[in-house]
């Protein structure tokens, strides 16, 4: 590929998020911008059913109000046992503005003596690629795990804390991250994601 590097804004101001697509997105010609650096954008209201609806849905309205390319990616936790919840509604699980502390807090009190047996589930996540013309690339992808009783680790973000990861006999937020990106939900629809824009060599970045 040529020096030039295209530049694309991740649609979070997730410190966490951005810290991951950074590094799955490393080996490619890529400028990842977080949409801190634009304070004037409006975030679209996420009125999707699934995650790949919202996903599609920012990366349009984003990509649109910047004029640049936009990834986006909608993701959350889906518990069995809760009947899928949280769900899309992962990020607003506890509330606007709770903490990633009161979201463990209020999921761990709602499976309050549910059997270990039974607490199984699933982060899923949906990403989409943009540019201010239309949508680019779609990808989902899923990480199986168990919610555990108490919160172990101190790296991740969201519920990684309270997911066991069974691979590994760790939860998310006590995996290094460089292991996180290779197993999680979010680490293989980047990587799926990288290896269809590498597929497509220069073209991408001419576009």
């Amino acid at each position: 590929m040529s020096g030039a590097r295209r530049v694309i804004v991740l649609g979070s101001r997730n410190p966490g998020k951005l810290r991951e697509v950074r590094a799955a997105l490393a080996r490619l010609p890529v400028e990842l911008r977080s949409l801190d650096a634009y304070p004037r954008v409006e975030m679209p209201e996420e009125t999707g059913e699934t995650f790949a609806e919202n996903a599609r849905l920012k990366a349009l309205a984003l990509a649109k109000q910047l004029g640049l390319w936009l990834l986006a990616d909608d993701s959350g936790l889906c518990v069995d046992a809760l009947g899928g919840r949280p769900g899309v509604r992962s990020a607003r699980y506890a509330g606007p503005g709770a903490t990633d502390a009161a979201k463990v807090a209020k999921l761990l009190c709602e499976l309050r003596g549910v059997e270990d047996a039974r607490r199984t589930a699933r982060f899923v996540c949906a990403l989409a690629l943009a540019s201010p013309e239309g949508v680019l690339l779609e990808v989902e992808a899923a990480c199986e795990g168990r919610i555990i009783e108490a919160p172990r680790g101190h790296d991740g973000f969201g519920y990684d804390p309270v997911f066991l990861c069974p691979e590994f006999g760790a939860t998310f937020a006590e995996l290094p991250l460089e292991t996180k990106n290779r197993v999680s939900h979010r680490g293989r629809a980047l990587a799926e994601l990288a290896g269809r824009l590498a597929e497509l060599g220069d073209e991408w970045m001419n576009g």
